[in-house]
């Protein structure tokens, strides 16, 4: 009996955050000619999914996943592309039935190659260009992070207050709208270091 004979269509169904129903993609899975069906009850953002690696576990070559969607296997580009990988590198197809993506054929891979080109494309300038405006902005002296939350100004005068004892540090983070482990390491900070 040859590998290709062995072969099945193995369908892979999840629940969205509107829609907690997998009837629907599991009919459209079955008519589709799934013989096996992965039924994941955790939502497609979150990054433990159970029923998808028992699925990528079990894919052998000539094997084709099968998803009524794409953003059922994930909402993120780069991990639907990591995901098509896994499933190129075990000699498997794979098919989204809504997209009309189908990598079991030459047209389809070369799809997948190219929508992958544009995605590492546009990585490599997402980092070149956040790469460039930190170089400009440590240029015109900025520095990145959070601004912080008291001035220089209410930084003296909360501790002016603490050490003279007209308030406590509690006191004075409320006076000031911050929470006390602002007041606590401003306070920390202000004292001499023997």
């Amino acid at each position: 009996m040859s590998n290709e004979s062995q072969s099945m269509r193995i369908g892979y169904a999840s629940v969205s955050t509107q829609d907690q129903d997998n009837a629907a993609q599991i009919a459209a899975l079955s008519s589709a000619g799934c013989e096996q069906i992965f039924e994941e009850k955790a939502s497609a953002g979150r990054w433990d999914r159970p029923e998808l690696n028992r699925l990528l576990d079990q894919l052998r070559k000539g094997d084709v996943l099968v998803v009524w969607k794409l953003d059922r296997l994930s909402r993120s580009l780069k991990d639907v592309l990591t995901l098509m990988e896994a499933v190129e590198k075990t000699g498997a197809g794979f098919i989204s039935l809504t997209e009309a993506v189908d990598t079991t054929s030459p047209a389809g891979r070369m799809m997948m190659q190219i929508v992958g080109s544009f995605a590492e494309f546009e990585r490599a300038r997402l980092h070149e260009r956040t790469r460039s405006g930190l170089l400009a902005a440590r240029a015109e002296g900025r520095i990145g992070g959070r601004r912080p939350k008291l001035t220089p100004t209410q930084q003296k005068e909360i501790i002016h207050l603490v050490d003279s004892g007209q308030k406590t540090a509690a006191d004075s983070a409320r006076l000031f709208n911050v929470h006390p482990s602002t007041v606590a390491r401003l306070l920390a900070r202000s004292k001499p270091t023997a």
